[in-house]
């Protein structure tokens, strides 16, 4: 294809390839004095590459940052024993070929006569990005240490603030507090990003028939070292005997195992792209509120219970035993409030896992999974690292594992991927179903006395017993939502069954404790548990089971939720306390572990923020000032310490514990899922705010079945967009847009009120809508050539009814059998008043 004509000098050897046809050009060159360097720009990025006796690159610039500046910014290398090799040191000059739109770097070739390493390296340039293909075979088959395709070293540990992985975990370099800190993740896809400079890098790695493994690590010189891995098996954490799976490693950088690599030629290509992060993960605009803040909670402390791709709980990395509490119903909440789509979907991977392996046959689910097997009961643990607690059998993991997967079944809409959880939930709830052997509708825990001295939920050294009414409010919750499941998925019998144990449930769970029951009408609250002497225990107010009992609708007395909000309230502000505490007074002696005495002491009176979203919610129906008070003094907690602790103190509010639990945000989640209404669920987006009028004028951007929103909320009445269609309305409503086709849900009603066929865009306010008349305005782009489809539901069968447009009657027309309305109508004016009513 090239004519080649070939030079020989005296003191070099220099190859040019005259393009005859294409644009290539050949350089492989050692005069003395010439640059060894090239650059390649795309967008806003740009790399430079030293091929001097070496392959590496030595300059990133994003957005017009320089992020790696450095010899050794990027290269290659693989360590065998105890030596390490790199394209940093190339036997010879590699060989560049140049085309306008590549770049081909061959003859990197590193190693020593034991070992040879041969690479290719291939830049290609986009409008959008840069790849950078690296094919790379070994002299001989071999067992490594440690290997990188590439390393990346960026220039400081503070040049990002985290990086998001491709399951929707965070690599947050706030929590690199010391040198040669490593965490160790498998994605093949890493987002970093700085919210200050509002650039974003997105690398992406494929490798086809490989594993990928990424590891991050804090240098001596304070660099932040980015390293990718592809090998033919999953990277295990180095040490892996079945024992210890840590992922986050203190004063080293080998959190990986080594593995067998042979000889065969591997491929992998990273991908570069620049993003901004405001526009990739901005919100919105925020009133009466910090934003900034919000924005920040739920950019970091939410995301950092993500361990690792299958392993999602609410306890950090960051901790040395690393633990995944499955007894957390909260988990697919956080969710909510993260609103990023890869944590949903990764999540997905990780319930599909734990229905794997974390579920014994008969349904147990094991409620813990650790770095190591320290926290567990002797003997009970399986080879993945899920296990019993050594403080008591949690029977909460069987509702909480329900309570995940239905309401990230909302979260996503995804009903295949339901289906194929439908058996394991199923399982998951007849195991504990199975435990209310009186047949009063309360399942009992595996000890009958809390002088057994073994708990039976996330409390977990208080010794609740017998019958729970912490086990059997998450329950509740858990049969309500999955019983709407199993109706969509065809299983009447099994919803019914479900909804009927839930109704006996509550019932029983109402009774006064006299009755066999959990109120307490001396204390004015639900209490904990009962023994099954018919002693009652837990009567300390304690939060979370009442703050449950009052938001998942098991306590329907208005009365009694202000009894309970207003007491707790009234404590609250008697204290000066910024959070709820786990319980309002303490338990009585002998109720839990010795050293939690004297009140107030850990889970006896601390403050732990993980019940946040349901102390929200809990207000936000009552008194949503309340509510907002509290996510405010949260933010205001966050702005002096960064949330980093794992619980606060009751006297003093300080940090206390070596942990940072994601459910510190909670309070967050509850502010958009209570009080902005943000509720995602599996067919509509449904909106239900209770926000104060300082909050009026905000402006939310949310992520919701693949479709960016626009959520408003103003005094005037809230209303929900996407690119296409806008609806407009003064209470609750539900919205679905998808191509030309828009539907109203009225209310929380689960079936569209009113569905339009449109292929031009259209705004709708809702003004009436009732059994009598529904009435809504719109306003078009433009007017209407071809008639616009209308479908009005839920009417009463076979009526006819008036249908006006602009107070004119236009027809008159018969619902069907079902109450459904199909109507046509050509929009001849932009704004039109629509109205349906029934023929009196």
């Amino acid at each position: 294809m090239f004519a080649k004509r070939i030079y020989t000098l005296s003191v070099c050897f220099l190859v040019v390839l005259l393009p005859l046809i294409g644009s290539a050009t050949i350089f492989s060159q050692n005069i003395p004095g010439e640059s060894r360097q090239i650059t390649i720009s795309s967008a806003k990025t740009a790399l430079t590459i030293d091929y001097d006796h070496k392959a590496a690159v030595t300059s990133l610039i994003i957005n017009g940052q320089k992020v790696v500046s450095s010899t050794d910014g990027m290269f290659t290398s693989v360590k065998v024993g105890s030596i390490t090799y790199s394209s940093l040191h190339t036997k010879s000059n590699p060989v560049i070929v140049q085309r306008a739109d590549s770049l081909k770097i061959t003859g990197i070739n590193y190693g020593d006569k034991q070992l040879t390493i041969s690479e290719t390296w291939t830049f290609i340039k986009t409008s959008k990005f840069i790849k950078w293909k690296i094919e790379r075979s070994f002299s001989k088959a071999v067992n490594i240490d440690e290997a990188a395709m590439p390393v990346i070293n960026f220039d400081n540990i503070n040049t990002w603030e985290g990086a998001y992985q491709g399951y929707g975990g965070l690599a947050w370099f706030y929590l690199f507090n010391e040198k040669l800190c490593t965490y160790g993740v498998h994605t093949r896809a890493s987002n970093f990003w700085n919210s200050k400079t509002n650039n974003g890098l997105n690398i992406t790695v494929d490798a086809p028939g490989e594993q990928v493994a990424m590891k991050y690590t804090r240098t001596n010189d304070d660099r932040l070292q980015y390293s990718v891995t592809a090998s033919k098996q999953e990277m295990l954490p180095r040490g892996d005997t079945g024992t210890n799976r840590r992922r986050f490693i203190r004063g080293r950088t080998n959190v990986w195992a080594p593995f067998f690599e042979p000889a065969d030629k591997t491929t992998q290509t990273l991908t570069f792209t620049y993003f901004e992060y405001d526009e990739k993960y901005g919100r919105g605009k925020f009133t009466g509120i910090n934003g900034e803040q919000v924005s920040a909670v739920l950019g970091t402390i939410a995301h950092i219970g993500v361990i690792d791709s299958l392993h999602y709980g609410g306890n950090s990395w960051h901790t040395p035993y690393g633990p995944i509490c499955l007894h957390e119903q909260y988990i697919a909440q956080l969710g909510l409030g993260i609103n990023d789509p890869a944590y949903l979907n990764g999540y997905k991977s990780c319930l599909d896992f734990y229905r794997d392996y974390a579920i014994k046959p008969d349904g147990r689910v094991y409620p813990r999974w650790a770095y190591t097997n320290e926290d567990a009961m002797p003997g009970q643990f399986n080879k993945d690292g899920f296990y019993e607690a050594q403080w008591g059998i949690l029977l909460d993991s069987n509702p909480d594992y329900v309570s995940n997967v239905s309401e990230l079944y909302d979260l996503t809409g995804d009903k295949k991927w339901v289906k194929g959880q439908q058996l394991a939930c199923e399982k998951a709830l007849d195991w504990i179903l199975k435990r209310d052997s009186n047949h009063n509708g309360l399942v009992e825990m595996m000890t009958d006395s809390k002088d057994q001295k073994r708990s039976s939920d996330w409390i977990d050294i208080i010794w609740a017993s017998y019958e729970n009414a912490f086990v059997n409010a998450k329950l509740y919750h858990a049969l309500i939502k999955w019983a709407a499941i199993e109706h969509q998925l065809g299983n009447t019998g099994k919803a019914l069954y479900y909804e009927e144990f839930a109704a006996k449930l509550k019932t029983s769970f109402n009774k006064p404790t006299t009755d066999g029951g959990f109120w307490d009408d001396e204390k004015k609250c639900y209490v904990h548990w009962r023994d099954k002497d018919n002693t009652i225990h837990g009567r300390n107010m304690v939060t979370p089971v009442n703050f449950m009992a009052i938001a998942y609708g098991i306590c329907d007395d208005s009365s009694r939720k202000k009894l309970i909000l207003d007491n707790i309230e009234a404590q609250m502000q008697q204290e000066n306390l910024f959070f709820w505490p786990l319980a309002m007074t303490s338990y009585a002696a002998g109720e839990g572990k010795e050293w939690q005495f004297p009140f107030p002491q850990y889970e006896n009176g601390d403050l732990f923020l993980s019940w946040g979203a349901l102390g929200v919610k809990a207000y936000a129906d009552y008194n949503p000032a309340i509510a907002v008070k509290y996510v405010k003094k949260v933010l205001e907690q966050y702005s002096k310490d960064g949330l980093a602790f794992q619980r606060y103190g009751r006297l003093k509010q300080d940090g206390l514990g070596d942990d940072i639990l994601s459910g510190n945000s909670l309070s967050i989640v509850g502010l958009y899922q209570a009080i902005y209404g943000i509720n995602p669920l599996y067919n509509r987006f449904y909106l239900e705010p209770h926000i104060t009028s300082e909050l009026y004028g905000t402006e939310l951007r949310y992520n919701f079945h693949n479709q960016r929103l626009t959520i408003n909320l103003d005094s005037s009445g809230y209303a929900v967009s996407n690119h296409f269609f806008k609806v407009i309305s003064t209470k609750n409503f539900g919205f679905a847009g998808s191509k030309n086709h828009l539907s109203y849900f009225d209310g929380s009603n689960a079936i569209a009120s009113l569905q339009i066929i449109t292929d031009k865009p259209l705004t709708i306010v809702v003004k009436n809508w009732n059994n009598e008349q529904r009435e809504w305005s719109q306003t078009a782009s433009k007017v209407s050539i071809k008639p616009l489809s209308y479908k009005i539901s839920q009417l009463k069968p076979n009526t006819v009814y008036i249908v006006s447009v602009n107070g004119k009657t236009v027809q008159k027309t018969k619902s069907d059998d079902k109450g459904n309305l199909l109507i046509n109508h050509r929009i001849s004016e932009l704004t039109e008043s629509l109205s349906v009513h029934l023929d009196n």
